[in-house]
């Protein structure tokens, strides 16, 4: 399974997450479910969605997380195709090229904006620098595949692969979307396996 990770990984992992709320933006936090600093598959999306609750609080008070378990159709997707795949929830770290809530409260999705997407790339490098064990990044999407040579350079020994982004809207498309998504999810699986 790998060495341990350094005592305090998950601590730092969450005080970088944290900072990056600090001038207002809307940051929702890590799945305690998910591995953490401990992940071996880093799954980048694009940007967290606009709250399916508008103007109410989660059922539980908690603050909104970047999950497989959230109540949207990318989460359903994410969740199947990753259980498909076999890929331990405690070997993966779900999160956003974009990692703030880009959205007004209230409005609807909207497309990033270029200085959006330039701005979430800045800060992947320093992210990458708190996942110790990675292994894989999965890239989703067009925006997180803007990464790609970044992420390359930045950990030049994980894997970087891509994928369709699992949004009801792209794996509805065409039936090969989902082959896309199931085949590279498949591949990481492997490349754990190989570890």
């Amino acid at each position: 399974m790998g060495a341990a990770i350094p005592e305090g990984a998950q601590r730092r992992l969450e005080a970088w997450r944290a900072s990056l709320a600090v001038d207002g933006r809307r940051v929702p936090g890590f799945d305690p479910a998910d591995g953490g600093a401990a992940a071996r598959v880093l799954l980048l999306l694009e940007t967290p969605g606009p709250d399916p609750r508008p103007g109410r609080a989660p059922r539980d008070g908690a603050p909104r997380i970047v999950s497989r378990d959230n109540a949207t159709g990318t989460a359903r997707n994410l969740a199947r195709f990753l259980g498909a795949a076999g890929i331990a929830r405690a070997d993966t770290l779900l999160w956003n090229a974009v990692p703030w809530i880009v959205h007004a409260p209230g409005a609807r999705n909207r497309a990033l904006r270029r200085g959006e997407i330039v701005a979430g790339q800045a800060l992947l490098p320093p992210f990458l620098a708190l996942l110790p064990r990675l292994r894989v990044v999965v890239l989703a999407g067009r925006v997180a595949g803007e990464a790609r040579d970044l992420v390359a350079e930045t950990r030049p020994h994980v894997m970087v692969l891509a994928m369709p982004h699992p949004s009801p809207t792209h794996v509805c498309t065409s039936p090969n979307v989902p082959a896309r998504i199931t085949s590279v999810l498949t591949d990481t699986a492997r490349l754990l396996d190989d570890e």
